[in-house]
């Protein structure tokens, strides 16, 4: 309960994902927090519109270091609705006393869904028998080849909750099932008992690569020129990760020049995907707009953590997943 003259706490919600903030606008009007609307992202949209706040909320706004030094000393926490923190500048952030928090994990189950159904399009050319028989084609002839699960050696790039969620999946597909972890040596086994190889070896070895591991510059275009080049031509890649762990260009070229069987493409390094992006005309490519984290049921797991996240760093609580907790003893002080 808000007492007279006490300064009401205002959370910014920026550059947001969703239609509308009735469900984040419940859970703060039940802690005295109001809110606020901002449909821009863009770092000179934020320095003109969005003042004195105490949090923020966001899907794609862009904190770089000038925003956050500009929005302090009142800004306690950015809470971020997805797993990816790449648009915020946690090193600012955590100078500044800006708690950064987001979502891992809330879409392991959709995404986990998602990363197969892209690979199993790709092996069996579901869009393009789909196109085909829309124009009057009757038969399968002229979209061979087509696989199948069992028989090819399924490779997952991050064994995190997602990665880990796929593995289980996809062997449980028929499929054998190898893997890579910048926190896993190689020869070793990861949870799930799936076996751990170096990067080189799971490109020259498996047959659907499947990426999930977070952008940093370390992973920024992991799978590159030389990478794929390690590639057979019945390889098909999937990525629901991030657009900018795979160098579009080079990608683009391999499936151009048949060097890949395919491509399962959920998120690209400029979104909304630019009508120039070579992948729109590559063929053998299954694309889709970022859609793999979606499902109604996860869509209110996301907004709800992210929000109840917020609300808690304002009223002085630990919560479930903080980039820079040091920040939390600093608000708390």
């Amino acid at each position: 309960m808000q007492l007279k003259g006490e300064r009401c706490m205002k959370i910014a919600i920026v550059g947001f994902d969703f239609p509308d903030c009735a469900l984040e606008d419940s859970l703060c009007r039940k802690e005295g927090i109001a809110i606020q609307r901002f449909d821009g992202k863009s770092p000179e949209y934020i320095l003109k519109h969005v003042h004195d706040v105490d949090g923020i909320i966001s899907s794609y706004g862009e904190f770089t270091d000038e925003v956050i030094k500009a929005l302090s000393p009142r800004l306690k926490v950015i809470s971020r609705t997805g797993t990816g923190y790449d648009e915020i500048d946690v090193s600012s952030a955590t100078k500044h006393g800006v708690a950064v928090c987001n979502v891992p994990g809330y879409g392991t189950e959709v995404v986990s869904d998602h990363a197969i159904a892209l690979a199993l399009a790709c092996l069996r050319r579901i869009n393009e028998q789909d196109a085909a028989i829309r124009k009057g084609q009757w038969g399968y002839e002229s979209t061979r080849p087509l696989g199948q699960c069992k028989g090819r050696v399924f490779g997952v790039i991050g064994m995190g909750s997602i990665g880990s969620a796929v593995a289980r999946k996809a062997a449980g597909l028929g499929f054998e099932v190898a893997c890579w972890s910048r926190s896993l040596p190689a020869g070793s086994w990861s949870r799930g008992g799936y076996r751990v190889v170096e990067l080189d070896e799971l490109a020259r070895t498996c047959d659907v690569i499947s990426l999930h591991t977070a952008l940093t510059e370390e992973t920024r275009h992991l799978v590159d020129e030389r990478l794929i080049s390690l590639m057979r031509p019945e390889t098909v890649i999937v990525n629901t990760s991030r657009g900018a762990v795979i160098d579009t260009a080079a990608l683009a070229r391999a499936l151009e020049e048949g060097r890949l069987w395919g491509a399962g493409v959920d998120v690209f390094e400029t979104e909304p995907i630019e009508r120039d992006n070579p992948l729109l005309k590559a063929p053998h490519t299954v694309l889709t707009p970022h859609a793999a984290y979606w499902s109604e049921e996860s869509g209110v797991e996301l907004r709800t953590r992210a929000c109840r996240a917020a609300i808690e760093v304002l009223k002085g609580s630990v919560p479930r997943d903080c980039l820079n907790p040091e920040t939390l003893k600093t608000n708390s002080a």
